[in-house]
């Protein structure tokens, strides 16, 4: 299964299709740093999300009424909350690299609204494996991607060039982490050194699906997939 995917909306989830090799990812750690390099290929599914910043803007998900905040970081614009767009759900133990599947942290269920009705999904939206996230695209990487994917209509999955369009504004690689995260600890594990989200991108830590079919990392990482593979069986995303 691809490993990690995000979109121009905001979160992303890197996988791998089948066995575990390495994927590209961005990696944010709480020391404001954020790394571009290859990892082992154990996240198997991920959430969609958010990135001159300027803040205010809402739009309604016509599918499920769900409402977003938006935020314009230099010239591109990103949802502000992770997508919450779940026409279905199942455990952590089903996946697939063919058949989309939607994922709500910690939730080992099948009903839909008991899904909903969880903290997690809250705060945390869905996670999505590879096939979900692309809802049939192909992989791009163009900027912008042109890739809708699951997000809602008028937006689109980012590519790996859309993601470091975003580092890159916010000052490189090694800086780009603390400007994209929540401040605080009422989310991320203490002490979330270097945070401080002047871009109001808020990246929260939903975690991920792994590829041995377990949540992990709620709390300590956010992952997000981008709109680009890597090769036949990897897919670029970002990492918080």
């Amino acid at each position: 299964m691809k490993k990690l995917f995000l979109a121009l909306i905001a979160v992303v989830t890197f996988f791998n299709v089948g066995q575990a090799q390495n994927d590209t990812m961005y990696v944010m750690k709480a020391g404001a740093v954020i790394s571009k390099y290859n990892v082992n290929t154990q996240v198997d599914s991920i959430i969609f999300y958010q990135p001159t910043i300027t803040q205010g803007n809402t739009f309604t998900d016509s599918r499920d009424g769900n409402v977003y905040h938006t935020v314009t970081i230099g010239s591109q614009v990103w949802m502000v909350e992770n997508l919450k767009y779940l026409p279905s759900v199942v455990g952590s133990g089903t996946g697939s690299t063919t058949t989309p599947y939607y994922y709500v942290y910690g939730y080992n269920g099948t009903v839909v609204a008991d899904a909903k009705a969880t903290a997690n999904y809250a705060i945390y939206g869905v996670l999505y494996n590879w096939p979900a996230a692309m809802n049939g695209a192909a992989s791009s990487t163009v900027n912008p991607s042109g890739v809708q994917g699951v997000c809602p209509t008028g937006w689109h999955l980012p590519s790996d060039a859309e993601w470091t369009q975003l580092t890159t504004f916010l000052g490189g690689e090694s800086v780009a982490g603390g400007k994209l995260k929540e401040i605080g600890t009422t989310h991320w594990a203490s002490p979330n050194t270097g945070a401080d989200n002047s871009s109001g991108f808020t990246a929260l830590p939903g975690g991920y699906r792994n590829y041995g079919g377990s949540f992990y990392y709620i709390g300590y990482g956010g992952y997000w997939w981008s709109a680009t593979e890597y090769d036949a069986t990897h897919a670029r995303g970002t990492v918080a």
